[in-house]
Parts: C-alpha cells; structure tokens; sequence
C-alpha cells in the first residue's frame, strides 16, 4: 500500500517537472523569436536612415559600383568628366617661333653679362628667361648663369657646377644660338677683372622696365664691356611687355620650354616615374600644396597651423618686415583665407576632389619638396585618397642617390646636447614665457629630450635668433632643387593638376604657376584647375559645420565653379592676377596660334585696355597640314561625337537629381561617385 502511494506520488511529481520543461522550451522559442523580430526591425530602420539621410563624400555605394560595372557607358562619360580634355582649347597649339623679322646675333656686340641667381627651384627659372631676354636687348653675350643654391660652396657632387646641377648646358647654348650668344665663362683676360671688383654690378627688381636696362645699363656694358646682376627678386624684367615687344615675350618662351631642360639623369628619372604612375591603368592627378614657410609669413597665415610652426611663420614675418617688405606683425589669418590670401589646406582639396567625383582610389602624386607642416598636414588627404604618392614612393633610395651624385661626407650625428641649466634658470624661463601661441618651454621638473631640440626648427624653443645653416642644411637647399624638377616633370605630365596656392599677389612667382603656364602652353585642353580660393572659402565657411557630410546644392556649386575654372573663366582670370606677376604662368596669347574652327572664340579685353582671352595668331599652314594628318578616322570621329552627346545627356541627368531640403538636408538619392566610409579622420 505504501509502496503504490510511493509511486503515483513519484509519477505526478515526474509529470510536473516534464511539464515545467516544456514551458522552459517554449518561452525560450518565444524570445528568440522576438529578438529576431527586433533585429530585423533595426535592419530595416537603419536601411531607411541610410536612405533617407543626408547626401555625404564619404558613404561608400555598392550600388553605384555594381551599375557602372554592368552599364559601360556610365563608367565612361564618368571618367571623361574626371579626366576629359577640354573642348573650347583644343584649337590652341604652342606656337613661340619669331614671326617676324628676326637676325641673328653678332659676335661683335656691346660685351658680356655674368649674373648670380639666388632662391630656389621657382625663381631660378623665371630669372633666367629674363637673362636671355635682357642680353637679346642690350645685344650682349650671356655667361652661364652662377646658381647660387647649387654652388660648390653648398657640398654638392664635385661632377657638376651650379648651372649644370640642375640644367643642360650643352642644350641650353646650342637651342638659342639663333638668339643670343650664350658662352660657359669670361675670357680669361677679363676674368682677372671681375676679381678684383672692376666691372659695376646691379640689383634689378622683377618689376625693371625695357628703358631702364636702356638707359641705364646699357652705357655701363658699353663702357666697361662687363657687368653682373644679381638677381634676388625671381624675375628682373617686368612681366608685360608693350605689344610691339612681343618677340620678347616669345623669346622667353624659347627659354622655358624648349632651351631649358633638366640634365640627362633628372628627365629619365623624371620619366620613369611618370611611366610607373601610368603602369596602374588608370590616369592620375598630381597635386602641389603650396605650403612654403616665405609664403605663409608674407601672407600673415600662421594661425592656420599649430604650436612650433605658428612660432617659425611669425619669425619669419618679423624678418620680412626688418627688409621692409611688411609692415604689421600680426594679422587675423582667417580673414585673410576668406579673402583668398591663405591657402587651401590639403584636408579642404581632399574634400573638393572628392565632391568633383575622385573616387577614393585614385592616384594622387603629391609635389613640393618642402611642405610646410610636415606629414601632420596630410593625414586628413590620406584619409581621403590611400594612393597618395610621392617621390619617395616611386624612386628607391639608390635612385635618389644617383640622382645627387657622389659627395663629400659629413658628419652623421652634429647633435649636441645644450648645456645644462640650473633649476632657477628653468623656473625663470617658465615664467617669463609669452602668451600662446609661442611654445611654452618643459616645465621645470620635466626632462629636455633629444627630439625637442633636433631637426631644422629646435632652435626656436631655445633662442629668438635662427642659427646659421649648417653644412647639411646647405646640401639639403641643393637637394630640393632636384626634388622640385622630379616633381615638375610629373606634374607637368599629369592627366590632371590641381594647385594648393597660386597667383597669390606676393610678386614672387610659385612653383604650381609654373607647372599650369608650361601645360597651357604645351597642351591646353589638359585639365588644369584654376581655383578661385576666394570663393571657396565663402563655401567652406557655409558648411564648416558638415564638412564631410555637405548638402547636395553644395557639392554642385563646387563642381560648377571647378569645371568653370579649366575653361575659359579660368584662363581669364589667371590673365588678371597671375600673368603681371609671371609671364610665364600664362603665356597667352603671345606663344600660341590657333587652328581656325567653327567656333572662333571672342577676345575679351581689361579695363587697360590688355587683352585677356582669344587673339592668337592663326598658326601657320605647314602646322594645319600636320594636325590634318593626325586627326582620326571618319568612323572614329562620328563615335566620339556619339560620346560627347551621351556625356552632355550623363550629365543633364545628374542635373535633374532632387534638389536638398534646406532645414533638414535630405534628399532621396545618391551621389554617382565611389564613397567610402572611413574618409574621416576623426572617427
């Protein structure tokens, strides 16, 4: 009896906890089943977010990748947007021949000029076409000039003299034999002169005049047969020339490019990294960010930077204003940006490429060989474009060294330490530091490490005097020589340029001008943009707040002022702010003829009367003939014509995309470019 008692007690009790398993079993389905109702709710949620969100640079699209992989056609009007030439200059070709009556030079002239050229890589070139300029007018004969950045004196090779460390010799003296007579030194007989003082020297300033090198200069070279220039200011002859000195204007474009050309090692260096650029498939653009230490004080934009380099810039402002060039130390530097004076930093050229359509993989090949900031400043840009190269990426470190040459060796380590200071020494200088933003020193119980004081600008934290260069620093001004013309040939040969700074109003030429006259001359329909910084910093300042998330209204504004500064609006404006500074940063209309089209395009002229655009020469039969055989197929013609009509429809479709709500920024579509999620830095 006990024992059935037992039992159906035992099976109840087993009944119970089967039943309690089961409704254990059934809730657990029950909120797995909600959690995955949940999760596909947030799915859903954020795909509508992503949808309906902002249009943003920096959103990567599967999408837009996956129909221009299955649509072609997409993938190419895309890139001739990106890449395209551009129509309206395609009838310009490079025309500097003399096209009038022209003799030859004498040997029996009125005597010999010698001159010192000082500054770097962007002045040396504008002075020495206005030597040659200067000699053809004063009807002298012309001594190399004596490159003073690359002198003996600087420790370079002992394989190469100041002209021929960077130039040709041979080929500068043989193109212009029809010009002027060029000879590598003075007679041997007035060289013992020029020792001992005899012969008078002068200082022509960029802005000197035709009358002047007439009326003053030209007595002297008669009378004593020899005088020398030093030439400081990167040009010394005034940019524009009256209309009746045209050949000038053309003989300066002999010079630039076609007289002067690197030495043999620098152009197949130069060369093959072109070559190794192109060997990725694809075109690249090269980018030079003009961020110069000289610049930078001479325009008051020490504000833009941080901590030392404020410092260095507001050091060298206070020179420049002890040689009388400026009057005021300090300025407001970001109302100078907005007027244009400042210029664009790479994290804001990043984000205008990007709003062009740059995709994050293409090649950007960075110029310059000094930027100022270091690699600090280019951490946003890299973020932006992983194919961000340079020299360096290109070239090994063997190549790079013959390139240099062998030179005398000096010494690896001048590091010393600075003697030691007593603790109340510290403390005093602790105290007596300057307002930000001058660096303050190390508090007193904080070691001085090694770091803090090397490189190029630890004095600054020691002494209110820059030190004297040493022997590698020297070198290190000759050796930018070479990186600036390694990076002037691959500029010069990219499918596209953007500049950083350019035309900045200071009276000394600037590297990318340079590059953009020698590509308006060689090839104008080349895309080169024209910013206009300007009005761009009025853009900046609209989204300043959404910089990398902009509104689409704003992405189109900086893709029409863009488009229009490769064109004509472009070329007009560098006509008024560029050309009276550098001759050869716009050498129009004087250097090149036009092949006559259908559309002749309208000469516009200034307020002085200069003309600014359009009136060049028709080039000559012989050069009509020769553009008449290269010219394509008549089937190749009719495609291209089809492909220029799907472009302009391409492009009146993204014009139709919706227009951006003003209060909240959304809109319902994406932009037709890749983006990429992680462009921004401070994620």
């Amino acid at each position: 009896m006990w024992v059935g008692f037992v039992t159906e007690s035992g099976r109840s009790i087993l009944k119970s906890n089967v039943w309690a398993k089961m409704i254990f079993k059934s809730n657990i389905k029950w909120v797995a089943l909600i959690g995955l109702i949940l999760s596909l709710f947030s799915l859903l949620l954020h795909l509508l977010l992503a949808k309906f969100s902002n249009v943003s640079l920096v959103e990567y699209s599967a999408l837009t990748g996956l129909q221009e992989g299955l649509h072609p056609k997409l993938g190419t009007q895309r890139h001739k947007k990106l890449w395209g030439v551009v129509k309206p200059l395609e009838s310009l070709q490079p025309y500097a021949n003399p096209r009038s009556s022209y003799p030859v030079p004498n040997e029996k002239n009125n005597g010999f000029i010698y001159a010192k050229i000082y500054g770097g890589f962007e002045r040396i070139r504008p002075l020495i076409c206005d030597l040659v300029a200067i000699s053809r007018l004063l009807n002298a004969t012309l001594v190399i000039p004596e490159i003073q950045q690359s002198t003996r004196s600087k420790g370079i090779s002992y394989k190469f003299k100041s002209f021929s460390y960077l130039y040709n010799e041979e080929q500068f003296i043989a193109s212009l034999k029809n010009d002027i007579i060029i000879v590598k030194s003075l007679p041997e007989k007035l060289k013992l002169g020029r020792r001992n003082n005899e012969y008078p020297t002068f200082r022509p300033k960029s802005s000197s005049s035709p009358s002047f090198y007439i009326k003053d200069i030209l007595p002297n070279l008669k009378k004593f047969k020899v005088i020398g220039l030093i030439l400081t200011d990167g040009g010394c002859l005034q940019s524009i020339l009256p209309p009746s000195m045209s050949e000038y204007q053309r003989l300066r474009c002999r010079v630039a490019f076609q007289a002067l050309h690197f030495r043999p090692e620098i152009q197949v260096l130069g060369r093959r990294m072109v070559e190794r650029l192109r060997d990725w498939g694809q075109p690249f653009l090269a980018f030079h960010p003009g961020l110069v230490r000289d610049t930078l004080a001479y325009h008051g934009c020490a504000e833009l930077f941080q901590d030392v380099h404020t410092e260095l810039i507001q050091y060298r402002r206070a020179q420049l204003i002890k040689q009388g060039i400026l009057k005021e130390l300090s300025v407001d530097s970001h109302l100078r940006k907005e007027k244009g004076l400042c210029p664009l930093m790479p994290e804001e050229v990043g984000i205008l490429l990007r709003a062009m359509g740059y995709p994050p993989k293409t090649i950007i090949y960075l110029a310059g060989s000094e930027t100022f900031g270091g690699q600090r400043v280019l951490i946003p840009l890299r973020a932006m474009f992983t194919n961000l190269v340079d020299r360096t990426s290109l070239c090994s470190s063997q190549e790079l060294l013959d390139l240099v040459g062998p030179e005398t060796p000096l010494p690896l380590d001048t590091f010393k330490f600075p003697p030691a200071k007593t603790e109340e020494q510290l403390k005093e200088e602790w105290k007596k530091a300057g307002p930000r933003p001058r660096p303050l020193p190390p508090p007193p119980d904080r070691p001085i490490y090694r770091h803090e004081k090397e490189g190029w600008y630890g004095w600054i934290t020691e002494t209110e005097t820059q030190p004297n260069p040493s022997p590698m620093d020297l070198r290190m001004e000759a050796h930018r020589l070479l990186w600036d013309a390694l990076d002037y040939i691959v500029s010069v040969e990219a499918d596209a340029f953007f500049p950083g700074f350019n035309n900045d109003g200071n009276g000394w030429p600037d590297f990318s001008s340079l590059v953009m006259g020698q590509r308006l001359f060689e090839n104008p329909s080349s895309r080169t943009y024209r910013p206009d910084r300007k009005i761009l910093a009025d853009l900046f300042n609209i989204t300043r707040e959404n910089l990398y998330h902009p509104k689409h209204n704003w992405t189109v504004s900086v893709q029409e002022l863009l488009n229009e500064s490769i064109g004509q609006a472009g070329l007009i404006r560098e006509s008024l702010y560029s050309k009276p500074t550098s001759f050869l940063s716009h050498p129009l209309p004087e250097c090149s003829c036009r092949i006559p089209s259908d559309e002749v395009p309208a000469q516009v002229t200034g307020k002085d009367g200069r003309l600014l655009y359009g009136g060049e020469d028709t080039c000559p039969e012989w050069m009509q003939r020769g553009m008449e055989m290269l010219k394509v197929e008549p089937g190749v013609s009719e495609k291209s014509k089809a492909d220029e009509v799907e472009l302009l429809e391409y492009e009146a479709d993204l014009d139709e995309l919706p227009e951006t709500d003003e209060t909240s920024g959304n809109t319902n579509t994406t932009l037709q470019f890749d983006q990429d999620e992680e462009m921004d830095p401070n994620d």
